[in-house]
């Protein structure tokens, strides 16, 4: 069983997010001290978390503070060596800044055992979150082992970004005790959590998923259905094939369009900005994925596979919408007076269409999407405010406008039509 960290979608949005509210991670990350019982902990104890990567221990390590045993389990030594040094110095440095006691950080740490041996670590979980990377014939894989290995009432999590719970589920005979639990990157700090039940996933193990989420000091939200990209990644990713086709359609610059975005829709940067800073490689992947699926979730960009093809992953590789002097981070500069110059109805469009599909096919309704909108994408102002502020009829128009010219795809939902009258 492979079992290493994934380079996903999480950092995409917690990237955003962090950059507009800055957080002090000393301050923040120990989430609950007081370890009295809470209902989750009736039904669930021990917790193993299977990788040891950013997510991984990130994960193992806000099970630990919040009261829970803990096996962290990699396949080699070094892999859970390095996890356990980066824990010990997230505990080190906030009993330094004197937000725990060395006595709470020796206590945490403790609370979580590494282990290599697939045996040895399922031994005892009452649930297993999967953190391994997003392929879904290594998912199979893990879940079909998993299956063999684990007691018959282990619960099983995927903290996938992207794939279905229902496909994973079916590498197992326990189709009704898999569901996905996606954490966003820190875990130590990022709040939102979104829970996702395939399509034979009690209803019991969904509840108690939620009271696990909440005991750990996060903040749920569920997709009722196991639609492609769930909830926030669904509102995110064609935003950026979408900006593309606008850039083209305007006759705009990069930074224009960037500029709208942070200060015309109230996000904290630009989405060409923000596409470089997490990794072209991640866009593209995630984008297959969502679209293999379901193609009317995003309409592709050439751009976005141009750049993946030639190397030009975004500030990692030096170069990919914008070029970086080094591997330091820049910030590009954007502007309101570049903003004038773009009109960004296209994009809130795209996202306003595909958070009204997710209303509309029973996936979420529009509290649970606002509240992921905020937590995942850093939005400033409630993502439908925003759609009054423009206009919804003004909204509806345009989607019909670029359906009678670039097709079926940018078709209004139902309930936007219904908004606009």
């Amino acid at each position: 069983m492979c079992s290493s960290s994934p380079h996903s979608l999480h950092l995409v949005l917690s990237s955003l997010f962090l950059l507009s509210n800055p957080m002090d991670f000393s301050s923040r990350a120990y989430i609950i001290k007081d370890t009295r019982r809470r209902p989750a902990m009736d039904r669930v104890r021990h917790v193993t978390v299977l990788g040891s990567g950013v997510m991984g221990h990130g994960i193992a390590q806000i099970a630990a503070m919040s009261g829970y045993g803990v096996t962290l389990r990699d396949i080699k030594r070094e892999f859970l060596d390095r996890a356990m040094g980066k824990i010990k110095w997230s505990l080190d440095k906030m009993t330094s800044k004197k937000k725990i006691t060395a006595a709470e950080a020796s206590d945490i740490l403790s609370r979580i055992r590494p282990v290599v041996d697939i045996n040895e670590a399922l031994a005892g979980a009452d649930l297993v979150i999967e953190v391994v990377p997003e392929n879904m014939d290594l998912k199979r894989t893990v879940y079909a082992e998993l299956d063999r290995v684990s007691a018959p009432d282990t619960i099983f999590a995927s903290n996938t970004s992207t794939l279905p719970i229902t496909e994973i589920a079916g590498a197992t005979s326990r189709k009704d005790m898999v569901v996905g639990v996606h954490f966003f990157n820190p875990p130590q700090l990022m709040r939102l959590v979104e829970i996702i039940p395939g399509n034979e996933t009690s209803s019991d193990v969904v509840s108690l998923m939620r009271e696990f989420v909440e005991s750990l000091g996060k903040t749920p939200v569920l997709c009722r259905q196991d639609v492609p990209g769930f909830i926030v990644n669904r509102l995110f990713i064609p935003m950026v094939h979408e900006a593309l086709y606008s850039v083209e359609r305007q006759g705009i610059t990069q930074e224009e369009m960037d500029s709208a975005v942070r200060f015309g829709l109230g996000f904290p940067m630009g989405i060409f900005e923000l596409a470089d800073f997490t990794g072209l490689d991640v866009i593209h992947k995630a984008s297959e994925e969502m679209y293999s699926r379901d193609q009317k979730v995003l309409r592709q960009h050439p751009r976005v596979e141009q750049l993946y093809r030639a190397g030009k992953l975004g500030q990692k590789s030096g170069e990919g919408f914008y070029k970086y002097a080094d591997e330091k981070y820049e910030r590009v500069a954007l502007s309101k007076e570049l903003a004038s110059r773009c009109d960004p109805l296209q994009v809130l469009a795209n996202i306003l269409n595909n958070a009204a599909w997710l209303i509309t096919n029973h996936a979420s309704d529009q509290k649970e999407i606002e509240r992921a909108a905020e937590l995942g994408l850093g939005l400033k102002k409630p993502l439908f405010e925003t759609a009054a502020k423009f206009g919804m009829d003004r909204i509806v128009a345009e989607l019909d406008r670029l359906a009678s010219q670039h097709g079926q795809f940018y078709e209004p939902d139902v309930l936007l039509r219904t908004m606009s009258k």
